[in-house]
């Protein structure tokens, strides 16, 4: 009996139709490909809301349609605005992402109490001003943990006591030093942290505000390693999808939502020091004057693509989020001039909000849970 083995046969070259088909479908499949990233991939999707706004105005300023020139100096310059609504949009992004229906409405008291514990300490009592931004975290994370108590622990609604914190708080911001801001020497000389800095060389360099790398960036990045490169950051994302199913794992469950709220409040604390140095004076309302600072936290967090269910949401998406709100309303502010302009740019925000909320239904339904 013959043992050799014929040899197999070479497969058939493929043919240039079967090529020209292959490709034609992949081209067929690429707008499927882009609508897909656009509805499920929230940082996509603000890139191209950014890249559009951006560019639009920069053609409205370039025909001579708005009141000054919309160009990287304006740009740099409104990120001062910046730098308190990314932070609090950190705030909430741990506290809605831990689930149960988790959100913060007591962030804006806290800024405006602790802006009143900065001035004093800074401005009355002589303490160093390291001293007084320690004690400014701190007196947050306080702040921040008594929420965490009372929602994690003895199991009240986060809606409900946070609104009844943000009343309290508000109060004795307003009672501590009867009515009036702190304007001492010190506290007005603490306006030159909020100066902008040249970044990049050349005869005009572009200026950028000092807050944003002195406190901005280094919250996004301590945040951004919590949630990425810690196992806490799992354990949040895992509650706040599951909180059932992450106590049968044996995460402690109280623990890290109390956390959560701790952390915003250390970060809210933070923001009160920022906004001391932007208005050189601890003012008792600085968190809450107007529409607060709350609810246009809330507004970020979730336009950057904060579930409002938990356990999902991106640092990215938060800055992203806040760039767009951020330059949209100052390409309102030229084109509509006066106290016209801020009511657009409220109707702008709605809009855009709206449209998020739009779609993230529209992904739900069409591709599943998206992030």
């Amino acid at each position: 009996m013959s043992t050799t083995v014929s040899p197999e046969a070479p497969a058939p070259a493929p043919r240039p139709d079967d090529e020209n088909g292959a490709r034609q479908s992949r081209a067929r499949q690429l707008p499927e490909l882009l609508l897909r990233a656009l509805l499920t991939q929230r940082i996509v999707l603000l890139l191209v809301l950014l890249v559009a706004v951006v560019v639009t105005f920069l053609t409205l300023s370039a025909r001579n349609y708005l009141t000054a020139p919309y160009d990287a100096s304006y740009l740099s310059a409104t990120l001062i605005s910046a730098v308190p609504l990314v932070m609090l949009g950190l705030a909430e992004l741990l506290v809605i992402t831990s689930g149960r229906g988790g959100i913060d409405l007591s962030v804006g008291a806290i800024v405006s109490l602790t802006s009143m514990v900065f001035g004093f300490a800074y401005g009355e009592w002589g303490w160093p001003l390291w001293g007084s931004i320690v004690l400014a975290a701190a007196f947050g994370g306080l702040c921040g943990a008594l929420n965490g108590f009372l929602i994690a622990y003895i199991g009240y609604p986060a809606l409900i006591t946070t609104l009844a914190t943000y009343y309290a708080f508000s109060s004795i911001a307003i009672v501590i030093n009867d009515q009036q801001p702190i304007s001492t020497d010190p506290i007005q000389a603490f306006f030159s942290a909020a100066r902008s800095v040249p970044i990049g060389g050349g005869e005009d360099p572009l200026q950028v505000p000092l807050g944003i790398l002195t406190f901005l960036l280094p919250t996004a990045v301590v945040i951004w390693l919590l949630l990425n490169r810690t196992t806490y950051g799992r354990r949040l994302y895992a509650i706040g999808t599951n909180d059932v199913a992450a106590e049968w794992t044996g995460i402690d469950v109280r623990r890290t939502r109390f956390t959560a709220y701790f952390t915003a409040g250390v970060i809210s604390g933070l923001v009160a020091v920022v906004t001391v140095a932007q208005f050189a004076s601890a003012r008792p309302d600085a968190g809450v004057a107007g529409s607060g600072m709350a609810l246009p936290a809330i507004t970020i967090a979730v336009l950057g693509g904060v579930a409002i269910t938990g356990g999902i949401g991106r640092v990215a998406g938060v800055v992203l989020a806040t760039l767009l709100i951020v330059w949209l309303n100052a390409g309102i502010l030229l084109a509509v001039p006066g106290n016209a302009g801020s009511q657009w740019q409220l109707a702008a925000l709605g809009i855009v909000l709206v449209f998020a909320a739009l779609l993230n239904g529209y992904a739900s339904r069409r591709y599943g849970r998206t992030g």
